[in-house]
């Protein structure tokens, strides 16, 4: 398999842990009785501000990861064979679980900076692996 494969079942692997300790939070919440099953509206802020920023971190690699399998998928699918493709997707799935870590630790205007960077890193990536795709077909 790919470096490029590869980092992109790590990204999904990612996804699904942020996804089981949201889970997991609403869980405890429900059977220590300080919530209801049905205290939990999609696109409503609800719990703590940690608990929200992850459910918010979570959405976010939901958001990105189609994007992300599209151009790993397609450069498998043509062939391509490039160390800077494979070096991208790295730094694609290491920005993003360093945007996930900051975005659950904290809110603070530096955090959201950081956050940025890293969010920053994944786009210009993905741009740059997009163009070394589409110029290999």
């Amino acid at each position: 398999m790919s470096p490029s494969l590869t980092c992109l079942l790590l990204f999904v692997a990612w996804t699904v842990a942020l996804l089981l300790s949201v889970g997991a939070l609403r869980v405890w919440r429900v059977q220590t009785g300080v919530a209801r099953p049905g205290d939990f509206p999609a696109g409503v802020p609800h719990g703590g501000g940690r608990y929200w920023r992850l459910n918010r971190a979570h959405l976010n690699c939901v958001e990105f990861l189609p994007l992300f399998a599209a151009v790993v998928l397609t450069g498998a699918v043509l062939g391509v064979d490039n160390d800077w493709v494979d070096r991208l997707a790295v730094a694609i799935v290491a920005a993003r679980v360093g945007q996930s870590l900051t975005h659950v630790a904290s809110g603070g205007g530096h955090a959201v900076l950081v956050r940025f960077t890293f969010f920053t890193v994944q786009v210009l990536s993905l741009i740059a692996m997009g163009v070394i795709v589409a110029s290999h077909g």
